[in-house]
């Protein structure tokens, strides 16, 4: 029964212990809204900046996962190249040695749980008057409550385990390299049950405080636990696009490679933490396991940084793209990693996509555009096909996005995410509408190309600044695509629309007055129809504009 007390206390430590780091990690997210993201949006070559950003990152929300995960979903939406990602991946590994940091200064120098009920309890009240407006980062609060309060429990079941008990344990140590070996296939094993380094590095500092494993043990655990944690990145890459796969496989290439240098060279390791760490392993046993874990990545990122290049190239030759991952077929799948999922990640990613489908959309009509302006058999070699093609693969956009954003939806997100969502799918339905009305131009081009139909020189020219004038909008669009428009840019795409609205009215209105006087109905009837979808695209471009100024 003891031992079986024992087992559920363990238990709900770690789940003290990990609920807490998951509400500190989401509050601090929540409080700095779009920043995080859009800093690594904003990257740029510079892989010294790249390592910075990925180690500031993870040093504020305390989980190089969730840096990871992000840096896969915005090279799978393409807000960052696969060179740029290999940095942060790099600084990622950095920063998330602050938590074995703060557990070894502070978590066992006073009773923890002295401040944690009182941070959890200000948390709390920070959470529950909804009027201050600073529920994340009550939130936030409360989990730090929570992180510490955990490691307080795990460390006072700990010492109750007597040496039988422990024999497990104790029958792995003590058999040289065998020891590491199975230290590192440990510490792999508890990052991944555990989806955290940063939790299992927290626990291997408690249990070294109560001299539980030996010092190698420990330092050994410490380097499998940096292979587990590459486990968040495999899940997100799951399903996505090539370059995304990629730098998943950077994470994985660079904290295995990193850990057998480490396990070759790990007496010198050892050496190097006890001259760094003033007094002997046993009074400092916390700060020697903090040191390692940060000289391990700090090495690793000094040796690997010169290569970033090479590791992007290697990562191509062993990674190549799928049979299906070409303009015919899209696909957008909605990777969840469970206590790594960030609903603002995946809004960006989706941001990504809608404004592909835009640009996919506003590429069509210009291609329509030249079908005007060369209303010859060329177009029909060049563009027929190809305009088909596209508004195909924008169906399948519309589908995809729209089922992604669905799931949006059921992550908890806040009620401004919500409505922004919404926006999100009237968006893409538009943007869908106007790649019909595109393709529906094509054929009506094609249609009057191989009928010999003949117009006007001045009908056509008519229908110049009335194109001209739509394609404006669509630039309009374009600038300000997952932007929220004010009411004078709301305004300025009302005019535009008005506009558009005259010129239809006007041109079917002269159409009309040629058929009354004996023009070729034919001609006459497809003439109003073209310049109908023409105003149809205006139409779904003004909805756009409504939809953007609804996510203010």
């Amino acid at each position: 029964m003891n031992i079986i007390s024992i087992i559920f206390q363990l238990i709900g430590s770690l789940g003290f212990l990990l609920h807490g780091m998951k509400l500190m990690s989401d509050g601090i997210q929540k409080s700095a809204g779009k920043s995080l993201h859009r800093i690594l949006g904003l990257m740029t070559s510079n892989r010294f900046f790249a390592v910075l950003t990925g180690l500031f990152i993870t040093m504020i929300i305390q989980s190089s996962g969730a840096t990871t995960v992000m840096v896969v979903s915005f090279v799978n939406a393409g807000l960052l190249t696969l060179t740029q990602s290999v940095g942060v991946i790099f600084g990622a590994n950095i920063g998330t040695t602050i938590t074995a940091w703060i557990v070894a200064i502070f978590g066992f120098k006073f009773n923890i749980s002295a401040i944690a009920i009182p941070i959890f309890g200000i948390g709390f009240l920070f959470t529950f008057f909804k009027k201050i407006r600073k529920e994340n980062i009550g939130e936030a609060l409360m989990g730090f409550g929570l992180l510490f309060l955990g490691l307080d429990l795990l460390s006072s079941t700990i010492p109750t385990l007597d040496a039988n008990n422990i024999s497990f344990l104790t029958a792995f140590t003590g058999k040289g390299f065998l020891s590491v070996i199975i230290g590192v296939v440990a510490g792999m094993l508890i990052t991944v049950l555990l989806h955290s380094s940063s939790a299992s590095t927290a626990i291997i500092v408690a249990r070294s405080f109560n001299r539980l494993p030996p010092w190698e043990f420990a330092a050994s655990m410490v380097l499998g636990s940096n292979i587990g944690s590459t486990i968040d990145a495999i899940i997100a890459a799951l399903g996505t696009k090539v370059n995304a796969r990629r730098a998943a496989l950077v994470h994985v290439l660079f904290n295995v490679t990193g850990t057998i240098l480490a396990v070759i060279f790990l007496n010198p390791l050892l050496t190097l933490v006890d001259w760094i760490v003033p007094g002997t392993v046993m009074e400092s046993i916390t700060i020697h396991i903090a040191m390692l874990h940060t000289i391990f990545n700090i090495v690793n990122t000094i040796l690997f940084l010169p290569f970033v290049n090479q590791i992007a190239a290697l990562t191509e030759k062993i990674i190549t793209p799928k049979a299906d991952e070409t303009l015919d077929v899209y696909k957008l799948d909605f990777i969840s990693v469970g206590v790594k999922d960030n609903p603002e990640s995946y809004i960006i990613q989706a941001e990504k996509e809608i404004e592909d489908m835009a640009n996919m959309a506003i590429n069509m009509f210009e291609e329509i555009r030249k079908g005007f302006s060369d209303r010859t058999e060329n177009f029909i070699v060049e563009y027929a096909d190809k305009l088909a093609k596209e508004e195909d693969y924008a169906d399948q956009m519309q589908e995809q996005i729209s089922n992604y954003l669905v799931k949006c939806s059921h992550l908890p997100v806040t009620e401004k995410q919500r409505n922004n969502i919404s926006s999100m799918l009237r968006i893409v339905d538009d943007i869908e509408s106007m790649t019909d009305d595109c393709f529906s131009l094509a054929l009506l081009l094609k249609r009057s190309i191989d009928k010999n139909m003949e117009f006007k020189a001045k009908d056509l020219e008519r229908l110049q600044p009335y194109i001209d004038l739509v394609h404006s909008f669509l630039n309009f669009i374009k600038t300000n695509i997952n932007k929220p428009l004010s009411k004078e840019q709301l305004k300025e795409a009302s005019v535009i629309e008005e506009e558009i609205d005259e010129f239809r009215k006007n041109l079917k209105k002269v159409a009309r007055k040629r058929l009354e006087e004996g023009a070729d109905v034919r001609t006459e009837l497809l003439y109003i129809d073209l310049v109908r979808h023409i105003e149809k695209i205006g139409d779904h471009a003004f909805s756009i504009s409504e939809a953007l100024a609804q996510t203010r």
